[in-house]
């Protein structure tokens, strides 16, 4: 029998405990990508750039971040946008109306929309990278009077691969934010910029000297991104990252997500770019 301070706390212990919830609404986004509308009956909220560990009784568990307006109101749905890229996201993204899923957290940090007041906001997302970032797109744009000049820069691989189209679109038609989209590869229906998501960091309006950047997307991605800012006259503090990866547990117990001396879940997944940028330069870190 262990001792008494080797059992699990019980604030570990309720952490690592799923709430079952049930599914609301299921919306399909692209070939490969759905967006879930959760029961949020009894959660607590949270802030833009947190995570929740979805499960699927009898197939796992997976960290997905939270997709939907952090100020929606008690009683608002939890939203999740996930592709179906493994065993759990693919029983996650099966699931319908009426069934099951298990919920743990909300867990993480938290874009910096408060710190960015006063500031131009520049969001960089590229392929799902969107879904982390728009919590914080919602916030900025329900408190726009706050912020300078608000860009947003979407890149995906095709037209097909967007997400939240519709959302898009409403985006664009607004006076006081900038929507910049771009696809790797068009067809000829496509009237938008065809490039890597970095090529519209050149001729995006914001004053570098005091813009705040948010950025989500893949690692490589999120370096060139990070280089482009700078460039432009950026400081790497002033730039923040979320790094989703390898995230297994969330509660940084099981080390799976380690980057260097940090522990992804626990720490972030949000970060400054200046506090990262040195492991993410290590080759299969």
């Amino acid at each position: 029998m262990p001792a008494l301070a080797e059992l699990p706390s019980p604030i570990v212990a309720d952490a690592m405990r799923p709430r079952l919830h049930t599914v609301l609404r299921s919306r399909r986004e692209t070939h490969d990508t759905w967006t879930l509308e959760i029961e949020a009956a009894g959660e607590a909220g949270f802030a833009p750039g947190q995570f929740n560990m979805l499960s699927v009784p009898g197939v796992g568990e997976v960290a997905v971040s939270i997709s939907g307006d952090a100020e929606a109101g008690d009683g608002a749905p939890l939203v999740h946008t996930t592709r179906a890229v493994g065993a759990v996201t693919r029983a996650i993204t099966a699931l319908r109306p009426g069934d099951a899923i298990g919920v743990r957290g909300p867990f993480g940090t938290a874009w910096p929309v408060q710190a960015a007041e006063g500031a131009d906001v520049v969001v960089v997302a590229g392929g799902i990278g969107l879904a982390p970032l728009r919590p914080a797109v919602l916030h900025v744009l329900r408190h726009r009077e706050r912020y300078g000049r608000v860009v947003l820069l979407y890149g995906a691989r095709t037209p097909e691969d967007l997400l939240y189209v519709r959302q898009l679109e409403t985006w664009r038609r607004r006076l006081d934010v900038d929507v910049m989209v771009s696809v790797d590869r068009a067809h000829p229906r496509w009237r938008g910029n065809v490039g890597v998501v970095t090529t519209l960091l050149a001729r995006a309006p914001f004053d570098p000297a005091s813009a705040v950047a948010m950025v989500c997307g893949p690692e490589v991605m999120m370096r060139f991104v990070a280089a482009g800012l700078e460039e432009r006259g950026v400081p790497r503090e002033q730039v923040w990252l979320s790094l989703e990866r390898n995230m297994q547990c969330g509660c940084g117990l099981c080390g799976h997500c380690q980057l260097g001396p940090i522990v992804v879940c626990r720490d972030g997944p949000v970060f400054r770019h200046d506090r990262v940028a040195r492991w993410m330069a290590v080759r299969e870190l």
